[in-house]
């Protein structure tokens, strides 16, 4: 007769057997078999648990140096926000990788090395956003195991540099690839193990050390730092692993305390399933929310969700460097700014505590939200004038340049009758557009010159194949001083508006059935000339 036994964190017993579980793979959207219930008894459960433990005066390796982060008082925003609880921050950029993600990385190692899992010369890989690769890239090279890491083409360059510098292969996959699409990073992890002899996906998104690491250490950190004392805590979801391991242990210990859930819009963590009802299926902020619902993800915990939304995240990750010198990546300001929004409706008042986990550092995002000119790209930053009595231009709309309808070519155009185009014209870039008008990508004479000098195209190739789509949009309505610091590194903006359009396939008179698509229309090409020839010619007079 054998007695069940409640698994505290995960569905994933390490029991030593001969059968590789990481082998076996399975979906990472099961249902979890956890028993787990708060008054389970720590001595029931079936893993391995770690006490806190004391960091040496000197580390044996810098293994040594995950866990113990610091817990910050915040100041200046909570007076400004008008909050009167005590707000602090978990700032878990202070672990060796850089995020939160380097407990799990070391914890599923060291978990599959004591339960004979793994072995020395085993090949790990893993389907991540990052940080969780930075984690196991970093376990692996102070242990010697060859790592590969497999991660959305969003996530950051200085992402894939450091996981480079740490030694990891990096394998690069579609963003919009659903998680259960063969070309997603986690379609494409499994593909590699089944090809790769003695390799392993740890797995995050089923592994019960993934949730156990932060039962064990992170919550165990928040209370003896809090003295057991704690009102409410704030966590993004997107593993779900530190949110599951966190509530479950603080619930355990302190009851009373409310834990909330962030989830960005686009993502369906969330609960009830209506809060995730939107339009928006992309966001910006990375390492949070899925298309999917993890195994390690208990959302019963949570008190109450709230949905995040790009902008006001990097606006927040800003404040808290500017204002409370916390050098934070894009996560931690989805969690700050809906901490604020929770701490108000839940009323949190003077004597009350709550702490808030700031996943990783500024690191990984130098190139992105740290940039100006990326967050004016996206309508992330509200520009103000340096000198408001001077700029009298600044905050007027693109509108007011009077821009002239842009040439523009076909696809189909060959690469010479271009040029002859752009000689013709006297213009050094064209937007390539489709039969209705949408913009397909922009074509530039330097660009057309160096594929041709590179041997890469010849004249008579159509244009579409020198067309690049990375370049900068903007709306109408965009301000003169965003564009003007967009100016500062590129000699011209795209100028677009979205077009509504409804598709002739299943349409009805009553509207029934159509389908109704969004189409970037070109309305005209921003340059540096123009904006100062705008100035000039209106300085004087409207001074």
């Amino acid at each position: 007769m054998t007695t069940k036994t409640s698994c505290p964190v995960g569905d994933n017993k390490i029991d030593g057997s001969s059968t590789s579980i990481f082998r076996e793979w399975k979906r990472p959207d099961l249902p979890s078999k956890c028993t787990f219930t708060l008054d389970t008894p720590l001595e029931q459960s079936p893993h391995r648990h770690i006490g806190l433990q004391q960091r040496p005066k000197i580390l044996p390796n810098i293994l040594y140096n995950i866990g113990n982060t610091p817990l910050v008082r915040l100041n200046n925003i909570p007076a400004k926000e008008g909050i009167e609880c005590e707000v602090l921050v978990k700032c878990e950029f202070f672990n060796a990788g850089g995020s939160v993600k380097d407990r799990i990385g070391m914890r599923m190692v060291e978990d599959a090395e004591k339960s004979g899992q793994i072995k020395p010369g085993d090949v790990l890989i893993e389907p991540t956003s990052g940080n969780t690769g930075i984690g196991l890239a970093l376990a692996a090279a102070v242990k010697g195991y060859r790592c590969i890491i497999v991660m959305p083409e969003k996530m950051s360059m200085e992402k894939v540099d450091v996981l480079r510098a740490l030694g990891a292969e990096i394998v690069r996959t579609p963003t919009s690839a659903s998680f259960d699409s063969p070309e997603s990073h986690i379609g494409v992890a499994k593909r590699l193990m089944e090809e790769i002899p003695n390799s392993h996906i740890l797995d995050q998104y089923r592994n019960a050390s993934n949730p156990i690491a932060h039962f064990d250490s992170t919550a165990e950190e928040i209370l003896d730092g809090c003295d057991g004392k704690l009102d409410m805590v704030v966590l993004t979801a997107g593993t779900g692993g530190t949110l599951t391991g966190v509530s479950r242990k603080i619930k355990s210990k302190c009851p009373d305390c409310k834990v909330v859930g962030i989830d960005p819009v686009g993502s369906i963590l969330a609960q009830p399933e209506t809060l995730n009802r939107s339009d928006i299926s992309f966001y910006e902020v990375e390492g949070i929310g899925y298309d999917f619902i993890p195994t390690v993800l208990s959302r019963e915990l949570v008190d109450k969700w709230y949905k995040s939304v790009d902008k006001e995240s990097f606006i927040m990750s800003r404040r808290l460097m500017r204002e409370e010198g916390l050098l934070c990546g894009g996560s931690s300001g989805s969690a700050m700014y809906c901490a604020l929004k929770a701490i108000k409706d839940y009323g949190l008042k003077k004597g009350q505590r709550c702490v808030v986990i700031l996943p990783d550092s500024i690191r990984n995002y130098m190139s992105k939200f740290l940039s100006d000119d990326w967050m004016s790209q996206r309508d992330f930053l509200d520009l103000e004038p340096t000198e408001p009595s001077k700029d009298w231009w600044w905050n007027l709309k693109v509108s007011a340049l009077n821009l002239l309808a842009p040439l523009t070519i076909m696809p189909t155009v060959t690469i010479q009758e271009t040029l002859d185009l752009l000689n013709k014209e006297g213009f050094d870039q064209v937007p390539v557009v489709d039969d209705s008008g949408a913009v397909l990508g922009m074509v530039t004479v330097s660009n057309m010159m160096a594929q041709v000098v590179k041997h890469r195209a010849k004249r008579t190739d159509p244009v579409s194949k020198v067309m690049y789509k990375q370049f900068k949009q903007i709306h109408m309505d965009t301000s003169l001083g965003q564009l003007s610091r967009m100016l500062d590194t590129d000699h011209f903006v795209l100028v677009v508006h979205n077009q509504r359009q409804s598709s002739t396939i299943g349409f009805s008179v009553d509207g029934s059935g159509g389908k109704v698509e969004k189409k970037q229309m070109i309305f005209g090409i921003a340059t540096r000339i123009d904006l100062l020839n705008f100035i000039t010619s209106k300085d004087g007079h409207e001074q």
